[in-house]
């Protein structure tokens, strides 16, 4: 039987074929994935491991803002007693933060995010360990800086030059001292990195004197024992860790980090072989069917039904084994491509070899050879029950009443439980909402493959009138012939619907996101700009706002300052505004009171803030700020709740006195004349043109809320655009099989006068009423999972309603049945050649 099995893969190349490329997409994602994930990961944890190999000991300290009055962070004194330790022969302490450095057109080097400055930390030998220096030597005086090899190149940096460099202050200028290069993760990840002199990175980033974090060099000593030393030494709010605890704790959160990246990876992968799984099972369909009289012969002389259903799973094990194999191969060379591409966005990856460790290999084989097995085992299941009585005609084994009945009846139940599931994980919302909806998706989507064959008739019963209408005969034997076998077209069908399921599914929810936040933007912000500091963390300074204020095109301006009080015993988000202009930049709904009463010391609090806490206008509240300074408030105003401030308003001068350093995270701007590039320049130059601050128009606002959005979509449109491609092998293979079981009703359409031409036009819009019929039942689910998903998350998003994108939805549309289209080819260039009177007398 496995000799029988090999030349029956042999004899069928073309279609098979078609097997092990649904197969391999699926491997070498789930391969790739796993290769690429274990080389970054031994390549950080490598780059990690070299970091702290001289470090015996490293402290922290982030003190909460009522330490931070007391002690900011690690004084010299501190520094100076730990370097007195027995044993430990250096001290280096850090003090960093936000350093941006403009090119010479003004733009900003990096990614924002990862752009840090730093004090550099000479030993006695003139020395940073961390940082070898190509050109020139590090800063000494407090107008030097030395900059990252590749933000020296980008912006075309030579030492002597002049550098404008950006911290959440004023821009300031340095002389380039230096060119050094660094594993610092700063870099690696796509920014840059500034050193300063340490005097001058502590007034930055801290407070002259004091440090953020040290390390402790101590060969030969005890780490353990010199870690119970310098905890006696450090501040209580300082937390210290050995150099190998350090290493090691980086090295799970490497793992961790990796683990949300890797996961969705293997879930794309995942959804391949899914789909695969149809594509599979149709060709083993097609070539049971072709061997009906060979399968049966055999069982007339001898072979059992056992034997027969074996033959036919090792010939999906050798189709598996040869589609895992070159699947495992294209994996590597993803994993490669991956990392080729992290480095086109500026992300680099450390140095170090590929790793090609077991479980990629054993997944790769495992999963390919498992997964056809699967699908291959229903096929020979049927092909065991052909009786040998078949091999004296050319009658298939037809699924009997009963077995539609029962399928039907299992699809439609499983169909219904999940749609409750998913109706009572949008009711309920939340992460608990949503793990009811994953799980009624689940159910739905297998409910909704079962019956598929049973929507197949009425689905594309409406669907043919309009091929009819437009292309005659040829529409009409179209709509018969996709019905003929409603197995084969619903299995056919699942592949998209599955893909397009998902991909609506995102786009309903992309679309509905992003009209709320866009509605948010026109409705609430009446400004024309929103300042903000490029790197999206970092908050910006008063001397900006203060520079804002006395600009003369300036009309109105209000910061988004963020702070904290104690309301009733509970903290709560507080926003500090300015009194007067925050009505002018921002159209916050005011259900009660008066935002004026701001101006009176009052505060502003948000409908559902005041509802749970049972606030009205007028009511006196005791508070606390978050220096634990007591207080007794009054309610100005109730407003709506809004995406833009706070729940609660205040006085931004009232906050400023009860924090250490104000972090202003937008500063809302309207001008004289309004939105203009003469009034964005005057802004610009107003604040020193610092590179580091961005000035965003309304447009520019909705793209940076939605921007992200669109990016998460075109990326789950990339990575699902593979299970399109298999589902467009899964046509080519029925359309096959459709053409090869109407070898004798073709040749006679063609006897009694159908041209060839039509005969094209007949197998091509077969495929499209497939295709579309398949993007319509996917359409038709995933939006109902984007409601669903939607209803989970109104309550965290302002303003949110439903909206179908069917612009999208049409485009769907189109591109299945352009699918259609290009699965045809094939099959209707066979189906056309087909000579009449040899097709007439096939049996």
């Amino acid at each position: 039987m496995f000799r029988t099995a090999l030349r029956n893969v042999l004899a069928h190349k073309a279609r098979l074929l078609m097997t092990v490329l649904a197969v391999m997409l699926g491997v070498a994602f789930v391969s790739g994935t796993l290769v690429f994930t274990d080389t970054l990961s031994q390549a950080l944890r490598g780059q990690s491991a070299k970091s702290y190999d001289d470090v015996a000991v490293a402290v922290e300290m982030y003190p909460n803002p009522e330490e931070a009055r007391k002690t900011p962070g690690l004084s010299e004194a501190v520094v100076g007693k730990v370097a007195e330790l027995d044993g430990v022969t250096s001290v280096t302490a850090r003090v960093d933060g936000f350093a941006g450095v403009p090119d010479k057109n003004g733009k900003l080097i990096g990614l924002g995010w990862a752009n840090k400055g730093t004090n550099f930390a000479p030993g006695k030998d003139g020395k940073d360990g961390a940082y070898a220096f190509t050109t020139g030597t590090g800063p000494v005086e407090a107008r030097q800086v030395a900059l990252d090899k590749d933000t020296a190149d980008k912006g075309g940096y030579k030492v002597g030059d002049t550098v404008r460099v950006a911290t959440n202050g004023p821009v300031q200028e340095y002389t380039l001292s230096g060119v050094f290069t660094t594993e610092d993760g700063a870099v690696n990840a796509g920014g840059s990195l500034v050193l300063f002199d340490t005097p001058v990175a502590q007034k930055l980033y801290l407070k002259p004197g004091y440090f953020k974090d040290l390390t402790v060099t101590a060969p030969g000593t005890d780490a353990d024992k010199l870690l119970d030393q310098i905890l006696k030494v450090v501040p209580k709010a300082a937390t210290a860790q050995t150099g190998q605890s350090l290493a090691d704790q980086q090295a799970k959160d490497i793992e961790s980090g990796l683990g949300a990246f890797n996961q969705m990876l293997l879930g794309f992968a995942g959804i391949a072989l899914f789909v695969g799984v149809f594509l599979i099972s149709n060709t083993f369909t097609m070539l049971v069917a072709q061997r009906t009289k060979e399968l049966a012969l055999m069982r007339a002389v001898g072979a059992s039904r056992k034997q027969i259903t074996r033959s036919v799973l090792a010939e999906a094990g050798l189709v598996g084994l040869v589609a895992s194999a070159v699947g495992y191969v294209l994996g590597i060379g993803l994993a490669v491509g991956l990392r080729s591409a992290m480095a086109a966005f500026e992300l680099k990856v450390p140095d170090g070899p590929l790793v090609l460790e077991a479980t990629p290999v054993l997944s790769a084989f495992g999963v390919g050879i498992l997964i056809t097995m699967l699908a291959a085992w229903l096929p020979g299941r049927r092909a065991a029950k052909i009786p040998p009585v078949a091999a004296m005609n050319s009658v298939h084994a037809t699924p009997n009443t009963k077995s539609l009945v029962v399928r039907n009846a299992i699809g439609a139940a499983l169909t219904a439980l999940g749609a409750v599931l998913i109706v009572l994980g949008a009711g309920q919302g939340g992460d608990d909402g949503r793990m009811l909806i994953a799980g009624g998706a689940f159910v739905t989507l297998i409910g909704v493959i079962v019956l598929i064959p049973f929507l197949s008739r009425p689905v594309i019963a409406v669907i043919r009138p309009f091929f009819v209408t437009a292309f005659g005969i040829s529409g009409r034997l179209a709509g018969l012939n996709a019905v003929r076998n409603p197995r084969r077209t619903g299995a056919t069908a699942s592949a998209l619907a599955i893909g397009l399921t998902l991909v609506t599914g995102l786009s309903v929810l992309g679309a509905t996101v992003g009209t709320a936040l866009d509605k948010a933007t026109t409705d609430q912000i009446k400004a024309d700009y929103m300042v903000t500091m490029a790197d999206g963390g970092q908050g910006l300074s008063n001397d900006a706002l203060a520079a804002l204020e006395k600009a003369p095109v300036v009309t109105a301006v209000s910061p988004q300052q963020a702070g904290a009080l104690k309301i009733k015993g509970d903290y709560a988000s507080a926003s500090g505004v300015t009194p007067g202009d925050v009505e002018k930049v921002l159209d916050l709904n005011v259900v009660n009171g008066s935002l004026a009463s701001l101006g009176e010391g009052r505060i502003a609090v948000d409908d559902k803030t005041a509802e749970k806490r049972g606030l009205k206008v007028g009511t006196k509240v005791p508070a606390a700020y978050m220096d634990k300074q007591k207080t007794t408030l009054t309610v100005g105003a109730i407003y709506e709740q809004s995406e833009f401030v706070s729940p609660v308003l205040i006085d931004k001068k009232l906050l400023d006195a009860h924090e250490q350093q104000a972090y202003i995270g937008q500063i809302f701007v309207s001008t004289d004349g309004g939105p203009t590039d003469a009034n964005e320049k005057a802004l610009a130059k107003a604040m020193g043109d610092n590179p580091a601050i961005t000035v965003l128009d309304k447009k520019d606002i909705r793209d940076e809320f939605g921007g992200q959005i669109n990016l998460m979509l075109n990326i789950m449109y990339g990575l699902l655009g593979m299970a399109l491609i298999i589902a467009v092998l899964g046509v080519v293979n029925t359309l096959a099989m459709s053409v090869f079981e109407r070898q004798q009703e073709i040749g006679m359409l063609r006897a009694i006068g159908l041209d060839r031409r039509r005969v094209k036009r007949m197998v091509r819009l077969e495929a499209v009423v497939i295709s579309v019929f398949g993007a319509v039942v996917g359409i038709g689910l995933g939006s109902f999972l984007g409601w669903a998903i939607g209803e989970t998350m109104k309550e965290q998003i302002p303003g949110y309603a439903l909206v179908l994108p069917w612009d999208r939805i049409g485009i769907f549309l189109i591109l299945a049945a352009l699918v259609g289209v290009l699965a045809s080819l094939w099959p209707a260039r066979s189906a056309a050649k087909l000579n009449m009177l040899s097709a007439i007398k096939a049996e």
